[in-house]
């Protein structure tokens, strides 16, 4: 596919109701996803401010893909891979992390932390960490972000300090089509977010007042979310503005399961199987979950325990100004 059948796919119309055969939805859904794939690519490689089309475009196409999405089935689709949800954030993201939390030069970090930042663990205890950050956490209804809506989030600022707590706490639900009155919320399996809590309530797309509030914020102090490419991929084809914001570098993310795994050294030790760097599985080893509580997978919720989790392994390696053993003259 090329810049100008990418094109032509943005401005198409979508006739969902119209086509109903699977073989036909699913054609126009692989089509949209390569459109999107590439229009992406080529936005982020154009210089700031020459960039060959707007990333609105790139939003409306995603809305499209939904309501097709949607056609389909949720259901059906939840298996399928995602071209468009990384996996990690890049080793860039990561080294200006810790550039942020220990106020040094993210080129310092970099060369630092060596190729494919794999010293990043020992740069990152060499230096206290300080600063206030914003946690975030969504909850929706599909892994894909071009495929499914945003459901539920979370989010509260903390000051990177031994005895701080989260403030400024807010959660709220965002509104999905009508037609899963009927079917029931995606995923609730794992977030158990009903009809009753989406109901009437306003889409996150259409909420403007919380697209204003958040990029605020994550363009004042830095998102920090676990697993934040996730959070990360669907900011970027969900709020607008996020994408030109993350492009021009006015928005730190900090991962905090990389953290995790550059931290704890009982990630290397236990089984992979058993997701030793999960929230949930951290926060036991941590104690910020008691012995049978497990993570509630809701957005304000789960902030708060990555909050706490992030303290107290930052504690543990006595990463908090003040707390490294001096060393003997």
């Amino acid at each position: 596919m090329n810049l100008a059948q990418a094109l032509e796919i943005a401005g198409a119309i979508s006739l969902p109701g119209f086509f109903t055969d699977d073989v036909t939805l699913n054609q126009e859904r692989i089509a949209n996803e390569e459109a999107l794939a590439l229009l992406v690519e080529l936005w982020r490689e154009a210089k700031p401010g020459q960039e060959p089309f707007s990333f609105d475009m790139v939003l409306n196409l995603a809305d499209k893909n939904r309501v097709v999405c949607d056609a389909i089935g949720a259901d059906r689709l939840r298996d399928t891979p995602s071209p468009l949800l990384d996996r990690r954030l890049s080793d860039h993201d990561l080294c200006r992390a810790v550039a942020w939390l220990q106020k040094r030069p993210v080129e310092e970090v970099e060369q630092a932390a060596g190729p494919d930042a794999r010293d990043l663990g020992v740069v990152f205890t060499e230096v206290p960490v300080s600063g206030t950050v914003c946690g975030f956490d969504i909850e929706t209804t599909s892994k894909d972000p071009v495929r499914g809506y945003i459901v539920n989030a979370g989010i509260a600022l903390m000051e990177l300090d031994p005895k701080a707590k989260p403030t400024s706490a807010y959660a709220t639900y965002f509104g999905i089509p009508d037609r899963y009155a009927e079917t029931g919320v995606p995923l609730s399996d794992i977030h158990h977010i009903t009809w009753k809590d989406v109901a009437g309530k306003v889409p996150f797309r259409e909420n403007h007042a919380i697209h204003e509030a958040l990029l605020a914020t994550f363009t004042t102090v830095p998102l920090m979310a676990h697993n934040a490419a996730f959070e990360d991929a669907w900011l970027t084809y969900n709020l607008p503005g996020y994408a030109q914001a993350r492009k021009e570098g006015r928005i730190v993310i900090i991962d905090s399961r990389d953290i995790c795994r550059r931290l704890d050294p009982d990630v290397r030790s236990l089984p992979r199987e058993s997701s030793p760097a999960s929230l949930e599985n951290w926060a036991l080893r941590r104690k910020t979950l008691k012995p049978g509580q497990v993570e509630k997978h809701l957005g304000l919720d789960d902030v708060k325990l990555m909050l706490k989790t992030v303290q107290a392994e930052f504690k543990k390696r006595k990463l908090f100004p003040g707390m490294k053993e001096k060393k003997p003259k």
